[in-house]
C-alpha cells in the first residue's frame, strides 16, 4: 500500500508517507478513546469556543490550503479555496447551532405515560470512524467532525490514501483550536486495516463516504459488531429539464453541475434527461457550452477544468466512454484524451445511449455527461429512475403541478427545483437505494452519533 501525493496535472509523485504501524495505530485509538470521556463532560460553550478558533485557523490558511488541495486531487484553485471556507463556515454553524439542535425534549403532557416529567435527551456515543474520500478532501471530514466533536464525540480518520497531506493536517486542527489532545486523529493506513478498527470495542460508531463496494465492506462489519454507520455511496444524479423550463438557463447551470470538482462529486448531475420539446435546443446549448471550458492548469484561475484525481479513475472514465461508443452512442463533443502530462479529459457529452450501455446504470466520476431524450413526463422519470443510485435530483420546470409531481416521485434523497444539487450545512444530506443510508449535515446530520436517551420520571 502506497500512501502519497501524486500530483494529478503531471503524473508526479510529490510526496511519500510513511504509513502507521499497529503500535501507532493502537496509541492513536487509545488517545482517542481518552479525549472522549473528557469531551462528553465539557459544555457546549468550551467546544464552540474550540470550533471557532480551529474554523479561524482555515479561514487564515485558506489560500494555502487550497493549493494543497489542488496539487493533491486537481480540483481548480478557486474551488479549492472556497472547500476551505466552506468548512470554517459550517465548523461555525455548529458552534453556534450545536446546543439547540441536541436540546432536551420534553413531553408536553407527561400524565398520559403516567409521569409527572418525560423527556428526552442527546448523548455523544464516543469514538466515531470516518472513512472519507479524496474529492472534496477538507469538506467530507469537516461535515462529519464538526457536528460530530460539537456533540461530545471524538473523531478517528481513514482519509483516502491520495491525499495524505490534507489527512495530516486535519490530524492536528482541532487540537490547534483547542479541543483535548486526541480528539480528533488520522490514521494512516490502507483498506485492509479498516475492518481491524471498526471492530474495536472503543470505536462505536463508523461513517463512510466513498463507492458503493467500500460501503458493503463496511457495513457488513458494523453490522457483524452491531455498530451504527452512516453511508454516503455513489450517485448517477438526474438533471431534467423540461418545456416550461427557461432551457438556456438549464444549460448554462447544467454545465457547472456536471464540471464542478472537474466532474467527481456524487451529486453532480450526471445524466441529463430532457423533452423532446425541448431537447434538440438544450443538446445544441448544452454541448457547445461543454466544448468552450478552458481545460488546464488547475493552479491558474482561468482554469475550468482539471485532471481526473488518479490514473485508474480516468482509466475507468475511458472505459466507459468507449463502452458507449462501440455500441452505437453519439458523441456530442469530448470523448479524447488531450495530448498533455497528467490525467486529463476533454468535458465530454454523449447522446443517444443503448440500454444495454454501462453509462445507463454506472456512474461517471469526471467531465462526462449522458443525455437522455424523454418522450413526455412519465418517460423522463422512468429513466430518472431506472438507476441503482438515489442520491438527489435537479428538476427544471416553471409549472407548479409538474413540479409537485415530480418531487412525489423523484426516488432520491433531495430535489432541486430549477437548479443545481449543492450540499449546505443547513439541508439534511443523504441518499436512498445504493447510494447509502443516514444523513449528515443540518440538525439531523448531527444527531446521527448521539445516543437518544428517554427519561421517566415519577
Amino acid at each position: 500500500m502506497t500512501i502519497a501525493t501524486v500530483n494529478p496535472t503531471t503524473g508526479k509523485t510529490e510526496m511519500i508517507i510513511d504509513p502507521h504501524n499497529a503500535n501507532e495505530v493502537e496509541q492513536r485509538i487509545a488517545d482517542t478513546a481518552k479525549a472522549a470521556r473528557i469531551l462528553r463532560s465539557t459544555t457546549f460553550a468550551q467546544r464552540a469556543e474550540w470550533m471557532n478558533a480551529a474554523a479561524a485557523i482555515l479561514d487564515d490558511q485558506a489560500e494555502g490550503l487550497g493549493e494543497l488541495i489542488t496539487i493533491e486531487m486537481g480540483k481548480p484553485i478557486a474551488q479549492s479555496v472556497a472547500e476551505v471556507q466552506k468548512s470554517a463556515k459550517a465548523m461555525r454553524f455548529y458552534a453556534a447551532n450545536a446546543e439547540q439542535f441536541l436540546a432536551d425534549v420534553q413531553l408536553d403532557d407527561p400524565s398520559t405515560v403516567e409521569a409527572s416529567k418525560a423527556w428526552t435527551r442527546y448523548e455523544p456515543l464516543g469514538v466515531v470512524l470516518a472513512i472519507m474520500p479524496w474529492n472534496y478532501p477538507l469538506w467530507q471530514v469537516i461535515r462529519f467532525a464538526a457536528p460530530a466533536l460539537m456533540a461530545g464525540n471524538a473523531g478517528l480518520l481513514k482519509h483516502a490514501s491520495n491525499v495524505p497531506q490534507s489527512a495530516l493536517f486535519l490530524d492536528t486542527l482541532f487540537e490547534r483550536g483547542g479541543f483535548p489532545k486526541g480528539s480528533f486523529r488520522a490514521l494512516l493506513i490502507g483498506g485492509a486495516e479498516v475492518a481491524t478498527v471498526i471492530a474495536d470495542p472503543r470505536v462505536k460508531a463508523v461513517t463512510l463516504t466513498g463507492s458503493e463496494p467500500a460501503g458493503r465492506s463496511v457495513a457488513a462489519v458494523a453490522g457483524d459488531y452491531i455498530k451504527k454507520a452512516v453511508l454516503e455511496l455513489g450517485g448517477s444524479d438526474p438533471f431534467i429539464v423540461l418545456p416550461s423550463a427557461d432551457v438556456k438557463a438549464a444549460a448554462a447551470i447544467a454545465v457547472r453541475a456536471r464540471i464542478s470538482n472537474n466532474g467527481q462529486s456524487c451529486i453532480a448531475g450526471k445524466r441529463f434527461i430532457v423533452h423532446t420539446d425541448v431537447y434538440d435546443e438544450f443538446a445544441q446549448e448544452f454541448a457547445g457550452r461543454m466544448a468552450a471550458l478552458k481545460v488546464g492548469d488547475p493552479l491558474l484561475r482561468e482554469t475550468e477544468v482539471g485532471p481526473v484525481a488518479t490514473e485508474s479513475g480516468r482509466n475507468d472514465l475511458i472505459d466507459l466512454v468507449e463502452d458507449a461508443r462501440t455500441k452505437g452512442a453519439t458523441i456530442l463533443t469530448g470523448g479524447s484524451i488531450p495530448d498533455t502530462p497528467g490525467w486529463f479529459y476533454a468535458p465530454t457529452v454523449i447522446a443517444d445511449l443503448p440500454e444495454d450501455a454501462r453509462l445507463i446504470q454506472e456512474e461517471a466520476f469526471g467531465p462526462v455527461a449522458s443525455l437522455y431524450r424523454a418522450n413526455d413526463n412519465e418517460d423522463a422519470l422512468r429513466i430518472a429512475n431506472q438507476t441503482t443510485f438515489g442520491l438527489s435530483s435537479a428538476v427544471w420546470t416553471n409549472d407548479l403541478d409538474e413540479e409537485a409531481w415530480f418531487l412525489a416521485n423523484l426516488d432520491c434523497g433531495a430535489v432541486f427545483i430549477n437548479g443545481m444539487t449543492v450540499s449546505y450545512q443547513e439541508l439534511p444530506f443523504g441518499g436512498i437505494k445504493r447510494s447509502g443510508f443516514g444523513r449528515e449535515l443540518a440538525a439531523v446530520g448531527q444527531r446521527e452519533f448521539c445516543n437518544l436517551k428517554t427519561v421517566w420520571k415519577a
